[in-house]
């Protein structure tokens, strides 16, 4: 018998109905199914931009946390503890002392034009000859650059330093009498002589209270946190301004003293210095005690641990030169 159409499109219909109803939790489920897929997809997307985001962050803190690790030091704590060094310096050399042989301010001023570029001891084993030719400016003044070019030669760049020698001495002849002035204004008009120099002359053949920036006290400022200058003056000033005039001469000494026998430039003695615990710089160098003592240089005959002998002119042995500088 057959269905009436009716009846029939009623059925499809129920049919359709039901399919749609069997399919519907198949899409349920397959979007169950994705949805931890796309989590972890997105997740691992947003991964990189986490990662970058903290990276910014720990580089922003960065400064700020070693700022707060080291705090900088006050005015007030970096003069203390520069005094303290120099009270720690006097301790260790009691008698230092400028290491150019001289008798009289003459005689200072040349040799400490003659010490550029050589060592004091060099210098000192050249002078005796010199001065025996040339005691004073007048004889200076006279001598043929030739001879007096042979004379210095083993202090090396004599050429230059003949010239400067007899124009100094001629300048000292027709301007001051043949006597070297006393006064930093007049001294640094000489061939040849600059600050340093002066400085030199003044506090130890005059009395007068000056720094003394060569090479061994400018790292040594420098290292000590006192000053961050290059240049010469700059670094006078600035050491200056943290020690009382009276202190000046001695200090430029000491640093020098220190400078060439334990804090030296390439390879300072860190682990056998003695002032090491006030020294910002501690570490460029050699740490381990034994192997930091192996680069201390003495007096020749001096052993470590021994104070300096006191030079000519104290009580006591004059102290020998140094084995180097």
């Amino acid at each position: 018998m057959k269905e009436s159409p009716a009846k029939s499109a009623a059925a499809r219909k129920a049919g359709a109905k039901q399919a749609a109803a069997e399919k519907a939790p198949t899409k349920k489920a397959a979007a169950s199914a994705a949805a931890p897929a796309k989590k972890a997809a997105a997740k691992k997307a947003a991964a990189p931009a986490k990662k970058t985001a903290a990276r910014k962050a720990a580089g922003a803190a960065a400064p700020a946390g070693k700022a707060a690790a080291r705090k900088p030091e006050s005015r007030v704590a970096m003069v203390r503890r520069a005094r303290r060094i120099n009270r720690e310096l006097a301790e260790l050399y009691p008698y230092a002392h400028p290491e150019l042989d001289f008798t009289n301010p003459f005689e200072l001023l040349v040799a400490t034009v003659l010490s550029a570029q050589t060592t004091d001891l060099r210098v000192n084993q050249t002078t005796p000859r010199l001065f025996a030719v040339c005691p004073t400016p007048e004889d200076m003044a006279a001598i043929a650059p030739e001879e007096l070019e042979e004379l210095i030669r083993p202090t090396g760049f004599f050429r230059a330093k003949a010239k400067s020698l007899i124009g100094l001495s001629t300048a000292l002849r027709d301007r001051f009498g043949g006597e070297v002035p006393g006064r930093l204004e007049d001294l640094v008009t000489l061939p040849g002589v600059g600050r340093k120099t002066a400085n030199v002359v003044l506090g130890n053949a005059f009395g007068v209270p000056g720094i003394t920036v060569d090479t061994h006290f400018g790292r040594l400022a420098r290292r000590f946190g006192w000053t961050t200058a290059q240049d010469a003056e700059k670094v006078e000033a600035d050491v200056a301004a943290i020690f009382p005039k009276s202190e000046w001469t001695m200090l430029s000494h000491r640093l020098i003293f220190h400078g060439r026998r334990v804090c030296h430039s390439r390879k300072p003695a860190c682990g056998a210095c003695p002032v090491a615990p006030l020294c910002p710089a501690y570490g460029e160098g050699e740490t381990d005690p034994d192997k930091a003592k192996k680069l201390l240089k003495y007096e020749l005959g001096g052993q470590p641990g021994q104070r300096l002998k006191p030079p000519a002119g104290y009580p006591g042995q004059p102290a020998p030169p140094l084995a180097s500088a």
